[in-house]
């Protein structure tokens, strides 16, 4: 208890011009930047392996890999609680960008001599980026966590713009040479080379996150004041107690990834917009998820209820993606599937944040971030899920 008020009784550094709440943001972003970078690159990947089904290869190896990790990075008594902070941080932004590097290198040196083990690489650099991804978002989230709200929010908005980063930076190396086989590309490898490049920038910013005066006073109070969760019963306990937002947030990302981006990617084609279709899609997508997870910082509803609800009336975008796919021939134009895109990246993104706002609220403090945690987990199961139920789901 000395310790601990002695530590707290010291005046908190500022923190000079913003930089570590800028270095969350750019972690955020990091995090979900590869698995948005496979994606939106569906108009070069469909070009190299046009039976691969890659969208829906691509999900499913990714989410899996990152929930188990992700599992094992929760876990307080595992082998992450070895590891410290930064060494997770460097050891999954390393992963990131050697994936990152696979795809053009071996489709300059592997991919044009004809060989089919090409398609089987890329699709573990996406598993390794899976990995990768629940290394960083286990240890980021878990820490920002414990810091104050700012970071946290920090976080989820960097997470929020990563799409919307990566579409533009592929519509702009895309537009840049021409429309030909060569130049898409040529296009593709500029792309990762400016994706590999920020993720550079992310390794950077998480060394020197530790270093600033700001985050050492942090640390120094959650040295002396952390408590370890109680593992297995607690977790449960909790789990119980917010069963109904647990399934919400599951159900989301059920339906989202079940459509998004496999569907979209493969089932949709445009004589008029050709391989520009699905990159405007997703494009349109992850606008509007940014769009969404941003207006929780103007209204926030009070009612966890109706949030749920909320979730529960999402699967009406099965039929409706259905009517607009087989019904008449004015619904099967590019605007209403557009039209579609935006709402489901919008309500996906706006209910998320609500439920993740809301939710750690309904429980005493000391069990708010177990409460975070099974969200998070729960948020991870429906990804697999809904990347698995892709495969299935035939409209």
């Amino acid at each position: 208890m000395e310790a601990m008020k002695g530590v707290a009784d010291r005046p908190e550094p500022r923190d000079t011009y913003r930089i570590a709440y800028i270095i969350h943001f750019l972690l955020g972003a990091g995090n979900l930047l590869p698995w948005n970078v496979f994606i939106t690159a569906v108009d070069y990947f469909g070009c190299l392996y046009p039976a691969g089904h890659v969208e829906k290869v691509f999900s499913v190896a990714y989410m899996t890999s990152s929930l188990l990790v992700l599992v094992l990075v929760v876990s307080r008594g595992g082998w992450s609680s070895r590891l410290t902070f930064r060494l997770r941080m460097n050891l999954g932004f390393s992963m990131f960008v050697l994936s990152l590097m696979v795809p053009p290198i071996i489709d300059r040196t592997w991919h044009s001599s004809g060989s089919h083990g090409a398609y089987g690489v890329t699709v573990a650099a996406v598993l390794i980026c899976g990995l990768a991804d629940g290394l960083i978002a286990g240890s980021l989230i878990g820490l920002a966590g414990k810091l104050p709200k700012e970071y946290m929010q920090a976080v989820f908005a960097g997470t929020a713009s990563s799409g919307v980063l990566v579409s533009i930076l592929r519509i702009v190396t895309k537009a840049s040479l021409p429309q030909t086989s060569q130049g898409l590309r040529t296009s593709a490898y500029l792309y990762f080379i400016v994706s590999t490049v920020i993720l550079l920038c992310c390794c950077l910013g998480s060394n020197m996150l530790n270093k600033l005066p700001i985050m050492q006073h942090h640390y120094r109070l959650l040295s002396v004041s952390d408590d370890p969760l109680s593992s297995g019963q607690k977790l449960w306990k909790v789990a119980r107690k917010i069963q109904w937002p647990a399934f919400g947030v599951l159900l989301i990302y059920i339906v989202t990834l079940s459509i998004f981006p496999g569907f979209i990617a493969e089932n949709l084609e445009s004589k008029l917009l050709q391989d520009w279709y699905p990159v405007l899609l997703i494009t349109v997508y992850n606008v509007s998820d940014f769009v969404g997870k941003s207006f929780t910082a103007i209204f926030v509803p009070k009612s966890v209820k109706r949030a749920t609800w909320a979730c529960i009336a999402r699967v009406l975008f099965y039929p409706l993606f259905a009517v607009c796919l087989h019904g008449p021939k004015w619904l099967r134009s590019e605007a209403p599937f557009l039209a579609l895109t935006f709402m489901l990246g919008l309500t996906n993104g706006y209910v998320t944040s609500v439920l993740m706002i809301l939710t750690p609220k309904l429980l005493p403090i000391a069990e708010a971030e177990i409460a975070a945690i099974v969200m998070i987990l729960s948020l991870g199961i429906g990804l697999v899920g809904g990347s698995v139920l892709g495969w299935f789901w035939m409209i």
